[in-house]
């Protein structure tokens, strides 16, 4: 038996710069530490020539346990809906008025920190309640 592989999900996007800070809050993720010889960021962009000074970003879990988020620049803007999508686990084993209440507390932060609600999917049968968001570039997201 092999070990699982690890992965990176990948965001193309217009800023990445921007799109990893705001996937940082969503997630508590970190922006990891800049190249040998820079002690920022803004040193190493600064060594860059301007068309790739915000061309690419990452952030990545603290704890070393989710996967990396690279966020690459690319020309066109976002046309469809994902094909991909996260899963921010906001409320994991919550039924009911709990269950309501974690995912109304973080949509309610989320929204704050720039995203959008997009739909509201009730529970059934079969589903828990959901809420699909959008993050500050319209990539779609799932809040359960």
């Amino acid at each position: 038996m092999t070990a699982a592989r690890v992965v990176q999900v990948t965001f193309d996007c217009a800023d990445p710069r921007t799109l990893s800070e705001f996937w940082c809050e969503v997630l508590h993720y970190v922006i990891p530490p800049p190249p040998p010889g820079f002690d920022s960021w803004d040193a190493f962009r600064e060594s860059l020539p301007e068309e790739l000074r915000n061309s690419r970003s990452a952030c990545v879990d603290p704890e070393g346990v989710g996967p990396r988020l690279f966020f690459q620049k690319v020309p066109e803007g976002k046309v469809v809906k994902n094909r991909v999508h996260l899963d921010v686990r906001a409320a994991p084993g919550l039924e009911g008025a709990d269950r309501e209440a974690a995912l109304g507390a973080e949509c309610e932060r989320l929204v704050a920190l720039g995203a959008t609600v997009f739909e509201r999917l009730e529970a059934d049968d079969f589903n828990d309640l959901c809420i699909v968001m959008q993050d500050i570039e319209g990539n779609e997201f799932c809040l359960d």
